[in-house]
């Protein structure tokens, strides 16, 4: 077991986040639920590309926000592309710089490598004025900005 496990909040969807979380991520495992006195799936535990998460039927009292998201670090504009498209559908909102949220409002932060490859060179100012305008993250056209 990991010393940290993020616990998400849900209202009441934790089991159907946690098989759509599967569905998108292909190193993904649904655990065993755990259920509260009356029956009902309290806790939802699910691993995602070797990170445990609880997702936990909290009740309406909480929901997402932007504070907190989780970076998915993309090999290349197939995997970009995948993931952008995955995690906005049925609901899913695009936001800007590579930001998105799921239809559950989770935030994530669809990144390339190679964003952060060019971020380290010496054409940062022109890598970022570029990216600032996107939404989902174009590779070609950020090595075009550092060119």
């Amino acid at each position: 077991m990991n010393k940290l496990t993020p616990m998400l909040w849900f209202d009441g969807q934790a089991e159907d986040a946690a098989r759509f979380y599967a569905s998108v991520f292909k190193k993904a495992k649904v655990g065993k639920p755990m259920k509260g006195p009356d029956g009902k799936v309290l806790v939802m535990p699910i691993e995602i590309n070797g990170l445990e998460f609880s997702l936990l039927n909290g009740g309406p009292q909480f929901r997402f926000n932007e504070s907190v998201s989780f970076v998915i670090h993309c090999k290349d504009q197939k995997e970009v592309d995948y993931y952008w498209d995955k995690l906005t559908a049925d609901g899913g909102e695009e936001s800007m710089c590579g930001w998105l949220k799921d239809k559950y409002g989770l935030s994530w932060q669809v990144t390339p490598d190679r964003l952060l490859e060019l971020m380290r060179g010496p054409k940062v100012a022109k890598v970022m004025e570029a990216f600032m305008k996107m939404r989902k993250f174009d590779i070609a056209a950020l090595e075009r900005a550092a060119a």
